[in-house]
């Protein structure tokens, strides 16, 4: 973000391997999955994702006609959501790691789209947005987000979204999102190194 990189590490084995690996590399090239293959022994790569923020001030609250509901964000409803959309949608998406109410649209008695966020330390609310597959391309995602975001703003925290699909980053974009890094995850082969 803005020239820098920031790299955590779950150790500090597996920090001193990153750091050692990263040190050959210029800042813009740390969130270029080739390019890290290259000094750190990869065993998978997720990203890399666009990671975007909104200010109170930037913020654009989604126009709908439908009802968003609050659940609790273990709410039962919420997992056969998460079935529906099937695991690697539902993977990307965290909704199962909430802390927020989820704010949702229902169809009949089921869960059609939720969002909610999972409040990180410097007072950051990340955001999680599920939708049914069957029920995609209807603005439920927008809908669902935009009560998400307003909670989070309301409680004094800053909403950060963090998306590889282009669909996902558009309605990012439409709340009023700005894109302002990126984030590339790694795990590292080297044993006993996480």
């Amino acid at each position: 973000m803005g020239g820098a990189a920031v790299v955590t590490a779950p150790t500090e084995r597996s920090a001193a391997v990153v750091r050692v690996g990263l040190a050959a590399l210029p800042v813009e090239a740390v969130t270029d999955a080739v390019a890290i293959r290259q000094v750190l022994p990869i065993a998978r790569v997720l990203g890399p994702a666009a990671l975007s923020y909104a200010s109170a001030d930037a913020f654009r609250s989604a126009p709908g006609a439908l009802t968003v509901q609050q659940l609790p964000g273990d709410h039962p409803d919420l997992q056969s959501l998460e079935q529906a959309a099937g695991e690697d949608d539902a993977g990307e998406a965290g909704l199962s790691e909430i802390t927020s109410p989820a704010f949702v649209v229902r169809a009949g008695s089921g869960v059609i789209a939720a969002a909610g966020y999972q409040s990180w330390p410097g007072r950051v609310a990340h955001i999680s947005v599920l939708t049914d597959p069957a029920w995609r391309g209807r603005g439920l995602a927008q809908l669902t987000a935009s009560a998400t975001v307003a909670h989070a703003l309301a409680a004094g925290l800053l909403p950060q979204w963090r998306a590889r699909p282009l669909a996902s980053r558009r309605v990012a974009a439409a709340l009023g999102f700005q894109e302002l890094g990126v984030q590339l995850s790694i795990e590292l082969t080297v044993m006993g190194v996480a």
